[in-house]
């Protein structure tokens, strides 16, 4: 079972995921530099990854955008006071209204304590957000990832990852969740890093500029 851990140097955690592994030494050669894409704890963050789910990275950064500038400051009473129409104007789907509503009730009407989740292990912790309607595991992962700095996650049905995976590995095919586990297996406790590094390294194979 694992839960809130220390967060330690990223170069040192970096070295000791890649001392055994040398496809991840090469992936840290290419890519160089991780970005920074934590996030503040919070309801609007738990929101804009919920957005995101399913999309571009501009599609999302697009609609997240007219999502903040309209709903000022952005919480779960602001959010709620906007009509549905309103919000499906701001380019979220109608499914993504419904999710994000019972999010915002959950959180105003204090059924959900979000703040409570940072003295909760991961297990528990996925267990209180997948319990929110709409809000799966990919969801769950990347809160617990980039706000509360949960180091061992790892989105293993990512399709990202999972490509980034077929590549690195040199692997038949696309590897499946169960399959992505067990290779990730070696990266304890430190899955949550390997992940970002698979996930600059996606980008690199793929063409992408560092920042996308």
């Amino acid at each position: 079972m694992s839960g809130p851990a220390m967060v330690r140097p990223l170069g040192r955690v970096i070295a000791q995921l890649t001392a055994g592994d040398r496809d991840l030494e090469r992936v840290v050669r290419l890519v160089g530099p991780l970005p920074d894409r934590s996030r503040p704890p919070g309801f609007a963050a738990l929101l804009q990854i919920l957005c995101e789910q399913q999309l571009s990275v501009a599609s999302a950064a697009a609609i997240w955008k007219r999502v903040a500038a309209a709903v000022e400051p952005l919480g779960p009473e602001t959010f709620l006071a906007l009509p549905e129409e309103r919000l499906r104007a701001l380019g979220l789907s109608r499914s993504k209204v419904i999710y994000g509503r019972a999010l915002a009730e959950a959180v105003a009407a204090g059924r959900f304590d979000l703040d409570g989740l940072s003295a909760l292990d991961d297990e528990a912790a996925m267990a209180a957000l997948t319990a929110i309607k709409g809000i799966g595991r990919w969801t769950a992962e990347i809160y617990l990832l980039f706000t509360l700095g949960r180091n061992d996650i790892w989105p293993a049905d990512d399709l990202a990852l999972q490509a980034a995976m077929h590549h690195l590995k040199g692997l038949r095919q696309r590897p499946g969740r169960a399959e992505m586990v067990a290779l990730a297996e070696g990266w304890r406790p430190h899955r949550g890093t390997a992940a970002r590094l698979l996930w600059a390294y996606y980008r690199q194979i793929k063409g992408m500029p560092a920042g996308a």
